[in-house]
């Protein structure tokens, strides 16, 4: 029996089948990104055009800057928890409704900072450094929380009172407005594509931690004094913990080195945009990247509508509309959040797999159908369904935060990507994160209705689905203006194959 002819393109027998290349295993739009860097640069790649990242460095960036988001939203879990207690502190003479509404309208006021702390600390991370503003912002969140925690009723200065804490609260929003987009900014650049989500996910993961914490020492307090106590001195602890949490935390940070993306950008291009911007960045990232800041404002508000619905909202919403005592409301939310701490790193490897635009899509459907569900089980009486019900809202909080850290800076290139970061994020969240308890606590105090927070919901998950109809997708992709992240030396020489193996395709087809 004769042979096969051999096909003359590779030498291999006609009717045989041929393994896939290791290019057909990449996704595609790994393929495609690769594919146009190589016909720019009119070559294969090199090992200098691959950035491998060091294990010990890269577990420094992930844990210093979850951290700082571990204390940022441990000072929000406590205020969110001691909401009606503030509000007694600083607001005694008004209705418990009103006292309500003052705290939380106290607290929305410092995300109306949080923009112009994000334009001011944006372009400064663009061109200082990442590090530098990071270890800026980590300071001047810790004195703002610890500040609140020495603050003297309004008993004892009178109008005073709640100016200074409005004050403290303004600081900490000037602050937050250059932490989340230089956090996510800084370990995005620091982790290999591959991994990306699933490492950027641990920023987060801090973030729900310091939640859990906080809530979980208030908890601890109203369980151990009395309501006197807690009135006159006990709701200081939780704030003055903030001092100490925040000297780690500069410690850790200013260990760090600068993000190899901000170090070496990726050619000539980058470096020219990163000079011409440098005089108005704003007005450039308006007028250039104004289709990635939609995007990154749609997703900031599908993601924190949620996150402020359930973290911030949440407990005042049982104890005030529900009528529940404060100790089952925190352990009711403390629940979820755990739920969310244990789910959220296994979701951000999910979205590395199968794509952010899968996660995100399912679960802003999932919102929309299930919200007002989720909110008539917790209007229930008894242990389980008020437990199911926040279970729900939880998972779905931690679709939306899991891969939020690596999909948004993945918008914007290297150049301008703190500062769009920045101004699309703190915009977004000062707009209808930051006011989600207000607004909603006034809907339902305006209406009676107490199904009003899930049609807010809804809402977000409508906006969010349409967002994603135009997000591209960026799981395992290089960031725009940075070099191919790998974690080994292994994981180079594949990619270097591969890109020669891409590299003939293109030039057969031209």
């Amino acid at each position: 029996m004769s042979a096969s002819p051999k096909d003359p393109r590779d030498g291999s027998r006609l009717g045989e089948r041929q393994p896939k290349s290791a290019a057909a295993h990449m996704p595609r739009q790994v393929r495609e990104e690769l594919t146009r860097r190589l016909r720019r640069s009119k070559r294969a790649l090199r090992k200098e055009d691959i950035q491998i990242v060091e294990p010990p460095l890269l577990r420094r960036a992930v844990g210093a800057s979850a951290l700082g988001n571990c204390m940022e939203w441990f000072d929000f879990g406590v205020y969110s928890y001691l909401a009606a207690t503030i509000g007694k502190v600083f607001f005694p003479g008004a209705s418990p409704a009103a006292q309500v509404i003052s705290s939380f309208a106290t607290f929305a006021a410092a995300f109306v900072v949080r923009p112009l702390g994000g334009l001011v600390f944006g372009p400064l991370g663009d061109r200082l450094g990442r590090q530098k503003v990071l270890a800026t912002t980590m300071i001047m969140m810790a004195i703002g929380t610890f500040a609140i925690g020495l603050i003297p009723s309004y008993s004892t200065i009178g109008i005073a009172a709640p100016i200074l804490l409005l004050l403290a609260r303004m600081v900490q929003g000037f602050s937050t407005g250059g932490e989340y987009g230089g956090a996510t900014t800084f370990v995005a650049e620091y982790s290999p594509d591959r991994r990306r989500g699933f490492l950027s996910s641990w920023l987060d993961f801090g973030t729900f931690v310091g939640y859990a914490l906080g809530s979980a020492l208030v908890t601890v307090l109203n369980l151990a004094l009395t309501d006197d106590q807690m009135l006159a001195w006990g709701w200081r602890i939780p704030f003055l913990i903030a001092g100490p949490l925040g000297a780690i935390g500069l410690y850790m940070r200013l260990k760090l080195e600068e993000s190899p993306a901000f170090q070496q950008q990726l050619d000539d291009h980058e470096k020219s945009l990163a000079q011409s911007s440098a005089g108005s960045e704003f007005k450039t990232i308006v007028r250039k990247h104004w289709p990635g800041l939609l995007v990154c404002m749609g997703l900031v508000l599908l993601y924190n509508v949620t996150n402020y619905m359930v973290t911030g909202y949440l407990p005042t919403y049982q104890t005030e509309t529900l009528n529940r005592s404060s100790s089952s409301a925190d352990v009711l939310v403390l629940i979820g959040m755990v739920w969310i701490v244990l789910l959220i790193t296994f979701i951000g490897r999910l979205s590395d797999h199968v794509g952010r635009r899968p996660v995100y899509a399912v679960s802003a459907a999932a919102m929309i159908v299930l919200a007002v569900p989720s909110f008539q089980l917790i209007k229930m009486h008894g242990t389980w369904p008020p437990v199911f019900g926040v279970l729900i809202l939880s998972t779905l909080l931690a679709c939306f935060a899991a891969p939020s850290a690596a999909t948004l800076p993945a918008l914007f290139p290297t150049a301008v990507r703190y500062a769009a970061m920045g101004i699309g994020f703190n915009v977004a969240v000062a707009a209808f994160g930051g006011t989600t308890p207000l607004v909603t606590a006034a809907l339902v105090s305006a209406t009676g209705d107490d199904l009003m927070p899930a049609y807010y919901l809804m809402v977000a998950g409508a906006i969010g689905l349409i967002t994603v109809k135009f997000l591209p997708e960026s799981a395992q992709v290089p960031l725009h203006g940075s070099q191919p992240m790998v974690g080994s030396e292994e994981e180079q020489r594949e990619l270097l194959s591969t890109s020669e193996e891409l590299y003939r395709s293109t030039r057969q087809k031209v």
